[in-house]
């Protein structure tokens, strides 16, 4: 399983980025995605969950200013991030809890991307 992120780079002030995480390989299901970031020189922090057939859940940091959202069909997920803040630089990562099968076997683990760089400066 792979989870690749795009959509990160260099945004203004009070602008706006879309992130994008596809998950590729042999997948049965996806029992949720999230995403954290980890700014420079800090630990890595949850911001943005979203379970299959439930409800999103933010970091009071990002909620109301950030989306998150999935489409299940394409096995990706989303972060629209609204009115960006110079603390909101970090490398973002995407993460999915999946769910593999293998000779009749099952198992389901967190898997990460290797991240994408957001920076916010004018």
């Amino acid at each position: 399983v792979q989870l690749v992120e795009s959509g990160g780079g260099l945004a203004q002030p009070g602008g706006s980025l879309r992130l994008s995480c596809v998950a590729s390989g042999t997948i049965s299901r996806i029992n949720a995605m999230g995403w954290y970031r980890q700014p420079p020189g800090a630990q890595r922090e949850r911001i943005a969950g979203l379970p299959t057939g439930g409800s999103p859940n933010y970091a009071r940091s990002v909620e109301g200013r950030f989306t998150i959202s999935r489409d299940n069909a394409k096995n990706t997920v989303y972060l629209e991030m609204n009115a960006l803040k110079p603390e909101d630089t970090a490398t973002y990562y995407c993460t999915g809890l999946i769910k593999t099968s293998s000779y009749g076997r099952s198992t389901s683990e967190w898997y990460w991307g290797q991240g994408t760089q957001v920076t916010v400066s004018s």
